[in-house]
């Protein structure tokens, strides 16, 4: 009787920010302003690392692949949302919605893995300073940053194959901007709805736990390491290469904890929505600020590579 009642779904509807009709082209104008610093930001931090050589180090390769990361993220999900904004047709193929949850996805998970790999970087430069050029050496980083990406598209294509081989019987409207999980799993019929959901919360939280407690157990070490230091001043020191890395961290995890460890039970439609851009919009804005304020060494490489191009004639005093 199910099967006789149900019509498969082609296309979806992204209710989105439809609920806010007179907001709409504030929202737009906001998210677009921020989504273009997000890409500036990240454009400059990759430009600057690849053209000085004194930013040719693990850390900054990382920050590069970071960037990239966050750039792919932001296009795979702003650009659409934006487009939304300021029309009335919202539709979306299911082929293009799949295409956009690997996305989001296999980049955001990819940006938990890369933090992960940062934050061991951290742990072996001031626990194991030594050793660092042996265990940090051109091949071990790109093998980390590898496998960084590998497991994020892992992680998309599993999340991905799981959700889009449920049915979707209708209706078909999604309430939210993007490809979602949650509002996707609402729209599903069959036996195996509560399993999957069950499934892919618990990928998905074990995931980015598994990457915080890493990131915690580095950080474990690096404060005894750095408490051990006998001078105030190499303590401040020790642990000024480690304060961007470890505000974006709070920054990522604590917006990715308001998504998927949300209490269960009745949530508004519009908090869902505002809630989603936490993550989607204002994480990735954040990131490169943090790390140019925060980071002294890529502050200076910043003012140094462009200003001096953009005054030529003068000699910047940094």
């Amino acid at each position: 009787m199910q099967g006789a009642n149900c019509s498969a779904v082609t296309e979806f509807i992204l209710i989105g920010f439809s609920i806010f009709p007179h907001l709409q082209l504030m929202f737009f104008l906001l998210f677009l302003l921020m989504y273009l610093f997000t890409l500036l930001g990240n454009l400059l931090i990759m430009a600057t690392v690849w053209s000085e050589r004194s930013l040719h180090t693990p850390m900054y390769l990382f920050l590069c692949a970071l960037s990239v990361s966050e750039v792919l993220y932001t296009v795979a999900i702003i650009p659409r949302m934006l487009a939304d904004l300021l029309s009335a047709h919202r539709s979306i193929t299911l082929l293009a919605c799949a295409g956009q949850m690997f996305s989001s996805f296999t980049f955001g998970f990819t940006h938990s893995f890369l933090l992960t790999v940062m934050g061991y970087d951290r742990y072996v430069a001031i626990c194991h300073p030594l050793r660092y050029n042996v265990l940090m050496s051109p091949r071990g980083c790109a093998c980390l940053v590898g496998w960084s990406w590998d497991g994020g598209s892992v992680m998309g294509m599993v999340v991905t194959t799981a959700i889009f081989q449920l049915t979707f019987c209708g209706p078909n409207e999604i309430h939210h901007f993007a490809c979602h999980v949650p509002p996707l799993l609402k729209l599903a019929c069959g036996d195996d709805v509560p399993w999957v959901a069950k499934g892919v919360g618990l990928v998905c939280i074990t995931a980015l736990l598994g990457c915080f407690l890493l990131i915690l157990l580095s950080y474990a070490f690096i404060v005894a390491t750095i408490l051990r230091i006998p001078s105030a001043e190499g303590r401040h020191k020790a642990f000024s290469t480690c304060a961007s890395h470890l505000t974006v961290v709070v920054v990522h995890y604590g917006f990715a904890s308001v998504i998927y460890l949300k209490p269960k039970g009745p949530h508004s439609l519009e908090g869902d929505t505002l809630m989603g851009t936490t993550y989607t919009v204002l994480t990735p804005f954040l990131s490169p600020i943090i790390f140019s304020l925060r980071n002294k060494e890529l502050k200076v490489a910043l003012k140094k590579t462009f200003l001096s191009k953009l005054y030529p004639q003068k000699n910047v005093m940094i």
